[in-house]
């Protein structure tokens, strides 16, 4: 039926599916914020934010095989009342006519299938998080250069303002050397460049078509994963719903015989896999209440009118590059506290504005009294344009 809304049948509506897929994407921001705020007063949890997508993909991945394991579902879905079914299309003529009218028979899912569900459930959008930020990268740096020109011209010269600064760029400048590793990192985040914003639009634009035909009934299957692994996602019934619990208590049994060793260790590892669903059981309570949370004080704290009027932020301009040295100039010593007038240590040390580099205060003084000019860049220069530094390193 068209725009289907109650709940009757065994064929989900579509917005249960459509709840039942932004539900990972919900809790991960969930996720993402509390960490967040924990992180202000617990440093270390930083290091999870670092590695955000691979913890996501790690939680999901125990959450996905366990909840395929004990309901043949995935996690949102098992929230939503959802099973899944292998489909299979009958050929017999007999069969069509003795039972359903569309061809289609459903049976519990496969071990083959259960595995490649976790694949699309967690590998999938964990490749295709880090091929979206590899992008976003690669665009910012695009962005850049269009505005404040390449980086490689900004910062291919050295600062000359004190030793530690000195030795930091001359390690840049020696990692940035062309090797073969950078540059076949470079050109993979080139064509990552190039090449995802097709594969997105590809992915989405089947995404929407497959949504849209689930809409008006012209196919049973959701998405585009779901058709690849033969699956239909339907409703469960009520007697499935009473039978979960203790199905799930034969196999959690079934494993405890399993175990190996003598009764003492039987034991014990009985009692660590009691522990262990258990934390699985509180753990996807919790999840559903972070969830919950998170929306609320999302649709607390900000409007969606405010979420679009938002400025967009563009990246911080890069600092300007170190004057170059004259040709006529006077060179600069290797020493940075080395004054390049007198080739001693500097005394009362002070800046030529127009060029940025330090001498003693007399020497320069005295130059720039006769020559007018800046006695390394040869630009011209003034007594007025001397500043006193107050703090040298």
């Amino acid at each position: 039926m068209l725009f289907q809304v109650g709940g009757q049948g065994a064929r989900p509506t579509f917005f249960e599916m459509a709840a039942a897929q932004q539900l990972p994407a919900s809790l991960r921001g969930a996720l993402t914020y509390s960490i967040g705020v924990l992180a202000l007063r617990r440093p270390f949890l930083h290091k999870v934010l670092d590695y955000e997508d691979e913890f996501f993909a790690l939680l999901m991945l125990v959450l996905e095989t366990h909840s395929l394991r004990n309901t043949d579902a995935s996690f949102s879905e098992s929230l939503y009342g959802l099973r899944r079914r292998a489909a299979k299309i009958r050929t017999k003529q007999a069969d069509i006519r003795s039972k359903s009218n569309d061809g289609i028979q459903h049976s519990s899912l496969e071990k083959r299938q259960r595995v490649l569900s976790v694949v699309f459930l967690v590998v999938l959008p964990y490749l295709k998080s880090k091929l979206h930020s590899i992008y976003n990268k690669e665009r910012e740096a695009r962005l850049q250069a269009s505005l404040w020109g390449p980086g490689d011209e900004r910062f291919e010269d050295v600062d000359y303002f004190d030793e530690a600064e000195a030795s930091i760029a001359s390690r840049t400048s020696t990692e940035t050397e062309a090797t073969i590793r950078t540059r076949l990192a470079k050109n993979i985040q080139k064509i990552i460049g190039v090449c995802y914003p097709w594969l997105h639009a590809t992915t989405e634009g089947l995404t929407f078509t497959y949504q849209l035909l689930y809409l008006l009934d012209a196919t049973g299957f959701y998405s585009v994963g779901l058709h690849a692994l033969g699956i239909h996602v339907c409703r469960a019934t009520g007697q499935e719903l009473m039978d979960t619990s203790s199905r799930i208590s034969k196999i959690r049994n079934r494993e405890r015989e399993r175990l190996p060793g003598p009764p003492w260790l039987k034991a014990v590892q009985g009692a660590l896999l009691k522990c262990t669903y258990a934390v699985l059981d509180y753990a996807q309570t919790g999840l559903i209440a972070a969830v919950f949370i998170f929306k609320m004080m999302e649709w607390w704290y900000q409007s969606a009118e405010e979420r679009m009027s938002a400025p967009t932020v563009y990246p911080p301009p890069p600092p300007p590059p170190p004057p170059k040295v004259a040709k006529d100039g006077i060179p600069l010593p290797p020493d940075r506290t080395i004054c390049p007038l007198c080739s001693q240590k500097r005394a009362n040390p002070s800046v030529v504005t127009v060029s940025g580099f330090v001498f003693c205060y007399a020497c320069i003084h005295k130059y720039v009294s006769q020559y007018k000019r800046c006695p390394v860049t040869l630009m011209p220069a003034d007594i007025d344009q001397i500043r006193r530094l107050f703090h040298d390193m």
